[in-house]
């Protein structure tokens, strides 16, 4: 079973969680400070991290950047904090997904489930050992970078995707704007493959949420919206047009 650790300061917090986790198989470790976290996940190597934001000696973003260098494992960042700016450098800094407290304990089920099977994918499509693998499973080279790679093909296969000068490669997992190699998140190519593929339809963000994040919509579309701010930045930083249209009210769709 898969082998998690909880960062939280507040014990009562960390110990229900805990108790919760253990309940529905997973093993669980935990750390109350930043510093500890660090330690803990450079030394181990974990299959999932639960993050709060707020902790002692270091904060959480501070302890996702510093992880991020070595290691790619799945990080759930967990916080109090609601606004979209906060939810938006959790994501920067390289967070799969952000939870907002309080929060239901299927809520966070569900999503653990979720960042556990998109990182077992692709350790499969890489060669890697799964969820549960033992040490030397997650380390830094065990999930390749999405969207672009030290080489990439120039010919994109025949499933390829492109609007305007964007070009998304499924089989491949690439994007490129204009010829040139953009590098996404596991979340961002998927949103961009959910919206090229529907090319002129509108998507609610609803829909976006539960067909590209992997999760059931629970009445926060912000994650829907930050991801698409990334995607549009990241485009248009490479000279591409903005093909992610809004559509207010309703959602998104791509359009040349």
């Amino acid at each position: 079973m898969a082998r998690i650790l909880i960062v939280e300061d507040e014990e009562k917090i960390a110990r229900f969680v805990t108790l919760e986790l253990e309940h529905e198989g997973y093993q669980v470790e935990y750390a109350a400070d930043g510093r500890t976290a660090v330690d803990l996940a450079l030394e181990h190597d974990y299959d999932l991290i639960l993050l709060d934001v707020l902790l002692p000696q270091l904060n959480g973003m501070e302890v996702l950047r510093r992880v991020r260098k070595h290691k790619d494992v799945p990080v759930i960042m967990v916080t109090a904090r609601d606004a979209v700016m906060d939810k938006v450098a959790g994501l920067d800094a390289g967070a799969d997904d952000y939870l907002t407290k309080p929060f239901a304990i299927e809520e966070l089920f569900a999503r653990i489930r979720v960042a556990l099977k998109r990182a077992e994918a692709v350790r499969a499509a890489s060669g890697v050992g799964g969820v549960g693998a033992g040490e030397g499973a997650t380390g830094a080279a065990a999930i390749p970078p999405t969207g672009a790679s030290a080489k990439t093909s120039a010919v994109p296969s025949p499933a390829a995707l492109t609007v305007g000068s964007v070009t998304l490669d499924p089989d491949r997992r690439e994007v490129t704007v204009g010829g040139s190699p953009i590098v996404l998140t596991a979340r961002e190519f998927d949103v961009l493959a959910l919206l090229m593929a529907h090319t002129g339809t509108v998507l609610t963000r609803e829909r976006i949420a539960h067909e590209a994040l992997g999760h059931e919509y629970v009445g926060d579309t912000n994650n829907v919206d930050v991801h698409i701010a990334h995607l549009r930045a990241k485009i248009e930083d490479a000279g591409g047009a903005r093909i992610i249209q809004t559509v207010r009210g309703v959602g998104y769709a791509c359009r040349a």
